[in-house]
This record gives structure tokens, C-alpha cells and sequence, in this order.
């Protein structure tokens, strides 16, 4: 096997493979010919399929029980209240980018999360969308913050998209993405690097503030609306930028396409505090008198065994005394309150009575060694088809909006990943290669070891 010189890696969020090799495709005449002379097809997320710790899974080849990084938000310790963001200081496995700049190889990094605040590494990062704003440090090397200003002016890291005015959203969106992709270009033709990382977060915030708009089988579609076209509009924008990028790259650098999971329809959001209340597993001092934040609500403690937090999947946490400042369940019992909560929620049925897919897993089983601040139970409702709601005083445990600020679509386990060498005529695809596969698939790309703790294997993506 030829090792590589350079590696361009493109990072789409959130994009299912029924968009980007199915109907879509035909528009997209750049991704198109590197889809019939390169290999794809759909890659399996981690779980959950969160953007973080999805992105840290495939750049370090260890699943997030490793990475102790269950999603954006996590909660401190064992408080009821505090919690925090996952940042880059989170994170302490090696990169691929890290351990490729031991080789001597030099890396780029554009917008992949979590790198806010910037570190050091052979090259240059630019952070991500969870970065607070321009006025911060947001790159490495420092100066190179300029150089972004002399390219493209007011650097956009992300764009608000729980929002009901959707024509400024959009141009907010192309006009991000539009930037993020003319400083991609710039740097590919002006810096010196082996390994190219760009991130594009406008995908997810595309699919969840406009899928009702363009998928017939969303709830809440409706024929014929001003948003039905504005997929399409999208992935050709990006399409066009990605040429522009290719030929910014060069025209013999192989090019890796992967999305960190997938998107499908919202059917609703199910309130898992007001159902765990409902069995009498949370208790509030008082009805909250509107819908209210957990947190804000009066939770009884002395009387509480467990509760609950919203988000794509619910993470559900139990209230041990000697572990939880006012925990009330005995660690004995612990095993036995799983058991009744997995029984319980595998009962949950839709808003008209139909069956739900509900499946919970336990952290430790699931990973085998789970790090850091984890919940308890991890629930995915209807097979991630409906979101989790953490807030209380709903009239209904069923929703048929998001609690927290307008949002159309959930995540799914299947990404997509696509590899062009230039070299190769003849395309092929093969389906489940999976996010722990790829930090080990690129290092043996460039020929470099792969470290024994690494939990994916390499996968052969051409001859």
C-alpha cells in the first residue's frame, strides 16, 4: 500500500446518506464524481449520536465511554444543578492530528468540535462552533487570527437555528458556510500540511431548524411551502465550495468525506421529568404554574429517586445516598431501580397508543469502562425518533414541538463516508464502517503505527 502525503478530510454534521447518495446526488456533480471513482457508503456512529463526543470518536479511535464524553452538555460530578460544557480541555486522548505531528507530519484543522480553546499542533486549528466569539483567542498559532480577519472579515463559528424567523437564518447559514469554506481554500493553498480537517456545522443546523420544510414524511410538512427547495440549494452551495476546495487541495490529494451521524424527522419530544413524576419516581414540592426548567421547579429530594435531563436521547440519573448530597436510594437497591425504570420505559407507548422502540443502555455495559461525569441510564425514545424533553408543567407528556426553541429533526445511528483516490477508476461501495474505524484507518493511510489502545482497526478503502 502507497502511503500518503496528504489526506484532505471533509466534515459534513449530521448528514444521513439518503441526502447525500440519494436524490440529492445528481445535483452535486463534484461529490458525484468522487462517489463513482472513490468508495462509500453509510458509516455507524457511536453511541449516542452526538456531534460531540461523535467528531473525538473518529479522531481517536476510542468510543466515548474511553473518552468519558457522553454530549455537549454534562453534568458536574453528582450535583443536582451544576453542569458544563464539553470544551477541548475535555478532551485527553490523543488525535489523530497529535499523533501524526509526532510522526513530523504537519496537520490543519478547521472547526472541528471540540477544539475551543485552541491548542498547540504541528500546524494550524481554527476552533469550533462552541467557541464564544471573534474577540477570543481562536487560533493556533495565534497570529494566524489575523490572517482569518484578511480572508474572510467577521469569522462566523456557528449560527442561532431555535429560531422562528427562518429567512435570516438562512442567509446567516450560506453566508457561514460560504466563509468557513473561502479560509478552508486559503489555507490549503497557503499553508504546509499533510493532514486537511474541515468541519461544516451548517448541515445540522440546516436539517434541524428546516426538515419539516422539505420531507414529506415530517408531521409537520406542508406541500408546496417557501423552504422546499432549500436542501437542494444548500448541498449544491456546498458542492460548488467543495470544488473550489479540491482544486484549492490539489488535484492528486485523496479526499475523505465522513458526517458523524445522521438525521431523520422529529415525530415529537416526550417529557421525561413529567413522566418519571407520573411514576413516582421524581417528586416536586409543589405543580410548577407553567412550563418550567427542572431545576427551577422545586424538586422534593427527600423524596425523589430519580430524574431526568432532555436532549436527542434522555440521560437519567438516580439519587444514591452517600454519593448525591441528599440521595435517598440505598446502593443495593440501585440494580433493582434500574431494572423497574428499563421495564417501565420499554411500557412507554406514542401519544396514540402506538408501540415505541425504547431502549436503554447502562454506561458500563455498554462501553466496558465508562470515564467521567456519566448518567446512570441512557434512553433513546422510539428508536431516537422522538427527543427528550427535561422541562416540567406540560399539559401532556407528549409534545409535538421542542421545549427548548424550534427544532424539526433528530439524530440517526448512520453517517455517511466517502474516499476518492485520484488514482482510482472504479468506484465501489461498502456499508458499516464504523466511527472507531476511522482515526486508525487514516494513520494507517499515511503509514504511521497504530497505538495498541486504539479500540477501531483500520478498514481498507482502496487497492
Amino acid at each position: 500500500m502507497i502511503k500518503l502525503e496528504k489526506l484532505l478530510v471533509v466534515g459534513l454534521d449530521s448528514v444521513p446518506p439518503e441526502l447525500l447518495f440519494g436524490k440529492l446526488l445528481d445535483s452535486l456533480p463534484n461529490t458525484k464524481r468522487l462517489c463513482r471513482y472513490g468508495t462509500h457508503g453509510t458509516l455507524d456512529t457511536c453511541h449516542p449520536p452526538i456531534t460531540v463526543p461523535a467528531w473525538m470518536v473518529m479522531m481517536t479511535g476510542k468510543n466515548p465511554g474511553a473518552l468519558g464524553i457522553y454530549g455537549f452538555r454534562h453534568r458536574r460530578g453528582f450535583s443536582y444543578t451544576d453542569g458544563y460544557i464539553v470544551d477541548s480541555n475535555y478532551v485527553f486522548e490523543p488525535t489523530v492530528w497529535e499523533i501524526l505531528g509526532r510522526e513530523g507530519l504537519k496537520s490543519c484543522v478547521i472547526g472541528l468540535p471540540p477544539s475551543y480553546p485552541p491548542k498547540a499542533i504541528n500546524g494550524n486549528l481554527v476552533t469550533c462552533m462552541i467557541t464564544p466569539g471573534p474577540e477570543k483567542d481562536f487560533t493556533f498559532p495565534q497570529s494566524l487570527k489575523n490572517e482569518v480577519r484578511s480572508v474572510v472579515g467577521d469569522y462566523i463559528f456557528d449560527v442561532t437555528f431555535r429560531v422562528e424567523d427562518r429567512d435570516s437564518l438562512k442567509r446567516e447559514l450560506f453566508e457561514m458556510t460560504r466563509k468557513r469554506f473561502k479560509l478552508a481554500s486559503y489555507l490549503a493553498r497557503e499553508k504546509d500540511w499533510n493532514l486537511f480537517i474541515l468541519h461544516e456545522i451548517g448541515f445540522d443546523r440546516l436539517h434541524h431548524a428546516f426538515w419539516k420544510f422539505f420531507d414529506a414524511r415530517h408531521p409537520k410538512y406542508l406541500k408546496g411551502n417557501k423552504y422546499e427547495g432549500i436542501v437542494k440549494e444548500y448541498y449544491e452551495l456546498f458542492d460548488e465550495l467543495l470544488g473550489d476546495l479540491l482544486e484549492a487541495a490539489g488535484s492528486d490529494v485523496p479526499v475523505l468525506l465522513l458526517s458523524d451521524h445522521g438525521s431523520k424527522a422529529m415525530k415529537g419530544a416526550f417529557c421525561i421529568n413529567q413522566w418519571l413524576e407520573k411514576e413516582g419516581f421524581l417528586r416536586l414540592s409543589s405543580p410548577p404554574a407553567k412550563v418550567t426548567d427542572l431545576e427551577k421547579a422545586g424538586v422534593d429530594w427527600t423524596r425523589t429517586r430519580a430524574w431526568g435531563w432532555g436532549g436527542y436521547y434522555a440521560r437519567i440519573f438516580l439519587n444514591i445516598r452517600g454519593r448525591e448530597e441528599g440521595g435517598i436510594v440505598a446502593p443495593e437497591e440501585v440494580p433493582r431501580l434500574k431494572s423497574e425504570l428499563k421495564r417501565r420505559i420499554s411500557q412507554i407507548r406514542d401519544a396514540s397508543g402506538g408501540a415505541m422502540k425504547n431502549t436503554v443502555f447502562e454506561p458500563d455495559e455498554l462501553y466496558g469502562v465508562a470515564k467521567g461525569d456519566k448518567p446512570d441510564l441512557m434512553v433513546y425514545l422510539d428508536d431516537l425518533n422522538w427527543r427528550s424533553a427535561g422541562t416540567v408543567g406540560h399539559d401532556s407528556v407528549y409534545l409535538s414541538e421542542n421545549d427548548t426553541g424550534p427544532d424539526d429533526s433528530v439524530h440517526s445511528m448512520h453517517g455517511i463516508f466517502l474516499y476518492h483516490d485520484p488514482d482510482s477508476r472504479q468506484g465501489r461501495r461498502i456499508d458499516g464502517m464504523k466511527a472507531e474505524e476511522v482515526a486508525p484507518t487514516i494513520l494507517n493511510l499515511f503509514g504511521v503505527p497504530i497505538p495498541d489502545d486504539m479500540q477501531g482497526r483500520p478498514v481498507k478503502l482502496s487497492d
